[in-house]
C-alpha cells in the first residue's frame, strides 16, 4: 500500500519533451484523465449513494457531462486497475494482475499511441505502473509534500509512490500552457481517499449521523471509519475542482475531454480486494462540452480497458492499426478494449454484453498464499468463481478493528453481522447474484435449481475469457509474485507475506 518501495524512476524531475510532429487539428480534444484512489462508486453523491459524502465538484462535472452507470474495473486493487486503463489490456494478458505489478516486455501504453497523433503526454501523482519504458510519458511529476514537487526518483515504477503527498497543480498549469500548438493528455492520479484516512476534516461528518450502506455492519468502528474516509473523499472532490479551474483559467475547458474514474472501492470489507460491486463498479464521468450533451446518463456496460481505444479514436487514430504490444492466446494483436466514443456522443446506450474482473491476493499485504477470484457480469447476473474456496481469504483488514467489531456484534446475536464477517474470509466456490433484485449482493443464489442455466451460461463465458487471456487459474495465481515490480527487478520470486 502507501510507502511500499519498489522500482525507482531514475533521475530528477523529467523535463517536457515535445515530439516533432505537426500541430493537431483544433477538433482533436485535449484529454484529462483523473483517477481517484480507493473510492467506492456510491460515494460520489450524484450517483445516488447511499452516502453522506459531499462531492459538489464531481456533481458539477456530471451536470456538465455524462455519467456512466455500468462502468467496471477489471480488478479490485490499484496497480492492475490503472495499467488496464493505460494499456487497453486485461490484467492477466498484460502481466499486471497482482498488485504492485509490471506489464510484460513489449506492452505499449497510452503515450505510445497518442504521441504519434500529435499529443503531449504527462503523468501526475501516483504511478503504480511499470516498467518505465512501457509508460513513456513526456513528463512525469511526482507527488508534492505540500510544497515543492518531490523528485522523480521518489516515484516507484509499478508500486506505490512516496508516503502521502498531493498532486502538483502548479506543474499541471505549466504543462497545460507549455505549447498551444499541440493538444495535451494529462493523466492525474490522486492519493485520496486511500487509507489510512488521516487527511481532511472528519469533523464535517458526525459518525452518529451517518447512513450506513446496506453491505456494511453498523458498529461504532464502522461509523468512525466512514467519517474519516468521507473527509478524504471531500479532499478528492476539491482536487477535481482545482483541475476544472485550471482548465478554465487556461481557456481549455471547452476543448478538453475530462474523464473521471473512482477506481476500485474503498478499504472497507466487501469493497476493495473483492469482486462485489462496491469493489469493481466505477463512478465514471465524462465531460466534453463541444461533443457531449450536458446532464446525460448512460447505462451501457463499459470497462477500463475500453478507455484507451476510445481516446485513440477521439484523437483521430486508426484503431485497426493500433498494436498493444502483447497478443492474446489466439495470436490476436488488438486491444481487449473497444472504443465507446459512440456512447460519449449520445449515439448508443449499448456497448458490451459482459464485463469481466479478477482479483489476486497473492502478493498483497497480509494476503493469502493463494486466493484467486474471477467474475463475469451481464448487466443483471454476476458470477464469481473463487478458485481457492477451500482456503481462507486474507488481507490487511481481516483482523482490523472494523471487522473485529462485526465479529463481536455477531457473537452477541446479530445474525447479519455474523454472516457478513464470516463470508468475508470464507466463501463458496461459486457465487451467483441477481443484481436486479439484490443490488448489494447479499444473497448467493448459485445453488438454486432454477438458476442452473444462467450459472452454466456465465461459467462458459468466464472460462472462455480466462482462456483468451492465458489465465490458467491456480497456476497463474502461483506465478503472481513473478509479475511484481520488486521481484521482477531482483530476478526472483519473494515469499508471500502472511
Amino acid at each position: 500500500m502507501r510507502g511500499a518501495s519498489l522500482l525507482r524512476f531514475v533521475g530528477a524531475a523529467l523535463t517536457l519533451a515535445v515530439p516533432a510532429v505537426p500541430a493537431a487539428p483544433a477538433s482533436r480534444p485535449n484529454i484529462v484523465i483523473f483517477i481517484a484512489d480507493d473510492l467506492s462508486w456510491h460515494d460520489v453523491a450524484c450517483f445516488g449513494g447511499p452516502t453522506d459524502a459531499k462531492t459538489p465538484h464531481l456533481d458539477r462535472l456530471a451536470r456538465e457531462g455524462m455519467k456512466f452507470t455500468g462502468f467496471y474495473s477489471p480488478a479490485s486493487v490499484c496497480s492492475p486497475t490503472r495499467q488496464a486503463l493505460l494499456t487497453g489490456l486485461y490484467p492477466v494478458r498484460s502481466g499486471a494482475y497482482p498488485n504492485h505489478a509490471v506489464v510484460r516486455a513489449g506492452v505499449r501504453s497510452l503515450p505510445h499511441h497518442l504521441k504519434p497523433l500529435g499529443y503531449r503526454t504527462a503523468s501526475f501523482g501516483k504511478t503504480h505502473y511499470g516498467p518505465a519504458a512501457a509508460f513513456p510519458f513526456d513528463l512525469k511529476v511526482a507527488m508534492t509534500s505540500g510544497g515543492a514537487a518531490a523528485p522523480a526518483s521518489e516515484t516507484k515504477a509499478g508500486g506505490e509512490d512516496a508516503e502521502g503527498g498531493f498532486l502538483d497543480f502548479p506543474a499541471l498549469e505549466r504543462f497545460i500552457a507549455a505549447d498551444s500548438r499541440q493538444p495535451f493528455c494529462a493523466y492525474l492520479a490522486s492519493h485520496e481517499p486511500h487509507g489510512p484516512w488521516n487527511q481532511g476534516n472528519s469533523a464535517a461528518y458526525d459518525p452518529a449521523k451517518l447512513t450506513i450502506p446496506p453491505y456494511l455492519v453498523d458498529t461504532p468502528e464502522t461509523r468512525q471509519a466512514l467519517s474519516a474516509y468521507y473527509a478524504e473523499v471531500s479532499m478528492l472532490d476539491e482536487q477535481v475542482g482545482t483541475v476544472m479551474r485550471a482548465l478554465e483559467k487556461a481557456g481549455q475547458a471547452d476543448n478538453t475531454l475530462f474523464l473521471f474514474f473512482s477506481e476500485q472501492g474503498s478499504g472497507v470489507p466487501h469493497a476493495k480486494w473483492t469482486l462485489y460491486n462496491p469493489g469493481i463498479r466505477v463512478a465514471a464521468i465524462a465531460r466534453w462540452p463541444a461533443r457531449i450533451k450536458a446532464g446525460g446518463e448512460n447505462p451501457a456496460l463499459v470497462q477500463y480497458v475500453d478507455v484507451l481505444p476510445t481516446l485513440i479514436e477521439a484523437a483521430g487514430g486508426d484503431l485497426a492499426k493500433a498494436d498493444p504490444g502483447c497478443p492474446d492466446t489466439a495470436g490476436n494483436r488488438g486491444f481487449d478494449g473497444r472504443s465507446f466514443l459512440a456512447l460519449l456522443l449520445g449515439q448508443s446506450t449499448r456497448h458490451r454484453d459482459h464485463v469481466f474482473a479478477q482479483h489476486t491476493t497473492r502478493g498483497i499485504i497480509q494476503g493469502s498464499e493463494a486466493y484467486a477470484s474471477r467474475a463475469v457480469f451481464d448487466g443483471r447476473w454476476k458470477l464469481i468463481a473463487n478458485l481457492h474456496a477451500g482456503e481462507g481469504f486474507s488481507n490487511v483488514i481481516v483482523n482490523a478493528p472494523i471487522l473485529q467489531s462485526w465479529r463481536r456484534l455477531g457473537q452477541r446475536g446479530d445474525a447479519f453481522a455474523a454472516e457478513q464477517a464470516a463470508r468475508y474470509v470464507k466463501r463458496p466456490p461459486l457465487e451467483l447474484y441477481d443484481l436486479q433484485t439484490d443490488p448489494w449482493e447479499l444473497s448467493n443464489v448459485a445453488a438454486r435449481l432454477e438458476n442452473s442455466a444462467v450459472l452454466a451460461t456465465l461459467r462458459a463465458r468466464l472460462d472462455a475469457w480466462m482462456k483468451q487471456q492465458g489465465d490458467a487459474g491456480d497456476a497463474t495465481e502461483r506465478q503472481a509474485l513473478d509479475h511484481q515490480a520488486g521481484n521482477r527487478a531482483a530476478g526472483k520470486e519473494k515469499k508471500s507475506k502472511k
